[in-house]
């Protein structure tokens, strides 16, 4: 299974520390759990709420990154925000199975999957294949907007 992940170059370790020292939507404060995605512009999506309202001043040394895992993840329930992060916090802490999926609430077509780096099958994970990632460059406004609209 192929999971992206959008973060800055520094973070890009399978180790769940930013979690853990930041939080988690899902996982309880402290816990190291890595999120990731199951698409690609899901990555970009989720990542996207968490930037400056002006691109151009996002820090500019975040990357896209995937890997490719061997496990299939067990879903998660989702009645509710709070259902999803008990079943994330019992899951983490039994270690159950390396990878959970939430549906997205951004993208509910695609899934959020976190990684429990503290799961034994955790080490066998490849790190990210990564490449540079530019919001502002990404996200500019197309040359052909200008051109519909004058075709309306």
């Amino acid at each position: 299974m192929r999971l992206w992940r959008l973060t800055r170059a520094p973070y890009v370790a399978l180790d769940g520390q930013g979690a853990a020292l930041h939080g988690s939507r899902y996982a309880p404060p402290g816990s190291r759990v890595v999120s990731l995605a199951s698409e690609a512009g899901l990555a970009v999506l989720v990542a996207l709420r968490y930037q400056p309202d002006d691109l151009a001043r996002a820090a500019p040394d975040h990357v896209l990154g995937w890997t490719e895992v061997d496990a299939a993840p067990l879903r998660v329930p989702d009645p509710d925000e709070d259902a999803v992060r008990a079943f994330v916090g019992e899951w983490l802490k039994t270690r159950r199975s390396l990878l959970c999926a939430v549906r997205s609430r951004v993208l509910p077509e695609a899934d959020v999957v976190l990684l429990n780096p503290a799961h034994p099958a955790a080490a066998a994970v490849p790190p990210l294949n990564c490449r540079p990632f530019d919001f502002a460059q990404c996200l500019h406004r197309p040359p052909m907007l200008d051109a519909f609209k004058e075709a309306r």
